[in-house]
């Protein structure tokens, strides 16, 4: 805590969390984390939040790069509120050799509205998202075991997908892999076999990542449609669409649709928006996966299930709050107890 005169209260610290503190308190925990996310669902689906539109800064001359802002309030068991910033520039790995994405998440004391901690929020990003989709993939599958898992888009999002499933002990009978950089995927089919994955096959067809596979998981970079037919979800599988915009209205109408939150994902051309356009309705949207969790939706196991999640800024209140009080009781991070200091009383 920050030094003040005797006569006047004590100003709050700000904690840092570097990636590396953060990592800390995912790897080993990631059951964890999954239910933390199932919770943060339900308290959200309860009505217990407040999830404003994010808000998309694009730069005139960078017309792939954008910047997210994605502010919440979840309460509830998390009372917290905060905002995540996240970039998004496709060019840094062929031109910087850095990753893609960059992020930061502050949160936010609902009594006072000081900040409390700020931390690198990439990798908790990435873990909601991963943790939702196998969420999804379990409560509409019934289980967890697939016979096969077709990954389209081996990158970030697709590594973090795998650990909760392998840490979830998933029982996977094999993999079939594609990517238009077939150099992506068979380096992610090789960590895979090195963490005893069998029967992995990478494939030039984006077909093949269907055929056969009772799950589907989609983490591309796609800014439109580019998987059209229909017919590859004649068997009925789950699939995963965490990319939101890679299948055409013609797939999304062919199969069940469930989200995370209806308003959020039909919006910025996502598949579901593109389909609501074609259809003037949203009736082809069955629920939530919170819905699907309670109880309240029912999924028909016997036909196609698209889960489309939007990515929730409650989901990365929701684990950034478990990771910093994990953080903070291990003594973690780096405190900065003037951070706010006598100056903030002058301005």
């Amino acid at each position: 805590m920050t030094g003040s005169s005797p006569d006047l209260p004590t100003l709050p610290s700000l904690r840092t969390l570097t990636g590396a503190d953060v990592l800390k308190h995912i790897e080993g925990n990631r059951p964890a984390c999954l239910e933390v996310v199932r919770r943060g669902y339900l308290t959200h689906e309860s009505g217990d939040s407040s999830n404003p539109h994010s808000a998309f800064l694009r730069f005139p001359h960078r017309p792939t790069s954008r910047i997210i802002s994605l502010p919440a309030y979840l309460g509830g068991e998390f009372e917290v509120a905060g905002i995540k910033w996240i970039a998004s520039f496709p060019e840094n790995p062929a031109t910087r050799g850095i990753p893609r994405a960059s992020a930061t998440l502050v949160l936010n004391d609902t009594g006072t509205g000081y900040p409390f901690v700020c931390m690198e929020s990439s990798i908790v990003s990435a873990t909601r998202t991963a943790a939702s989709a196998v969420l999804g993939a379990e409560a509409l599958s019934g289980g967890r075991s697939a016979q096969r898992i077709g990954v389209i888009g081996t990158g970030l999002i697709a590594g973090h997908v795998w650990k909760f499933l392998r840490d979830l002990d998933w029982k996977i009978g094999g993999f079939r892999l594609f990517d238009r950089d077939r150099t992506h995927a068979e380096r992610f089919g090789r960590m895979l076999t090195e963490q005893g994955a069998e029967d992995v096959v990478v494939t030039d067809d984006v077909r093949d990542a269907f055929t056969g596979c009772d799950v589907v998981v989609l983490t591309t970079v796609a800014g439109e449609p580019h998987i059209h037919d229909p017919r590859l979800l004649a068997h009925a599988p789950v699939v995963l669409h965490l990319s939101l915009r890679d299948l055409s209205p013609e797939m999304v109408l062919a199969a069940q649709n469930i989200t995370d939150d209806v308003d959020h994902a039909v919006r910025e051309n996502t598949s579901l928006h593109l389909a609501e356009k074609a259809t003037g309705n949203r009736d082809f949207i069955d629920g939530t996966i919170a819905g699907v969790l309670n109880g309240d939706v029912t999924v028909d196991r016997d036909r196609p299930v698209i889960f489309s999640p939007f990515g929730l800024g409650v989901l990365d209140l929701a684990v950034g709050k478990w990771v910093h009080d994990r953080a903070a009781a291990g003594g973690d991070g780096h405190d900065i107890p003037d951070f706010f200091g006598e100056a903030v009383r002058q301005a």
